[in-house]
C-alpha cells in the first residue's frame, strides 16, 4: 500500500483589486473605530450615560465600523459609511466635544471619499506601468 494520501493544493485565487477610495475609506472606518473605543470609556468614566447603554451602544458602533470598511467594495456599503459619519456626530448628544471630534473624521471621510475618486479615474485613463512592463 502506499503512504498516506495527501489532498490536492488548494488553487489560489487571485486577490481583488482594492480601489483606492475603497482602501483610504476603509482607513477612515478603522481610525474611527478605535476612536470609538476610547469615547466608549470617556462616556463611561463620565457617567454621560449608564454602563451598559455606554459599553453595548460603543460596542455595537464599534463592530458597525469595521464591518462596513469590509463592505466598501459595494456601493451600498459606501452609503453605509456615510450614514456611519451621520452617527458619529449624533454622538455629540452625549458627549458635545464630540460635534468637534467627529467633524474633524467627517472632514477627513469627505477629503478621502473625494481624492479617492479622483485617483480612481486617473487610473482608469491611463495604462498602468504595471501592463507596459509585461508587453
Amino acid at each position: 500500500m502506499s503512504g498516506p494520501s495527501r489532498p490536492p493544493a488548494a488553487v489560489s485565487r487571485p486577490r481583488r483589486a482594492r480601489s483606492t477610495t475603497e482602501s483610504l475609506l476603509s482607513i477612515v472606518l478603522g481610525l474611527e473605530a478605535i476612536l470609538m473605543f476610547f469615547v466608549t470609556l470617556t462616556a463611561f468614566g463620565l457617567k454621560a450615560v449608564p454602563p451598559v447603554t455606554a459599553f453595548v451602544g460603543g460596542g455595537v458602533l464599534i463592530v458597525l465600523l469595521v464591518l462596513v470598511a469590509g463592505l466598501l467594495r459595494y456601493r451600498w456599503g459606501v452609503w453605509l459609511g456615510w450614514v456611519l459619519q451621520a452617527v458619529l456626530v449624533a454622538t455629540g448628544i452625549l458627549l458635545p466635544i464630540m460635534f468637534l471630534v467627529a467633524a474633524a473624521f467627517v472632514a477627513i471621510w469627505v477629503y478621502c471619499f473625494i481624492k479617492g475618486r479622483q485617483i480612481d479615474a486617473l487610473r482608469r485613463l491611463s495604462p498602468s506601468k504595471s501592463n507596459q512592463q509585461e508587453s
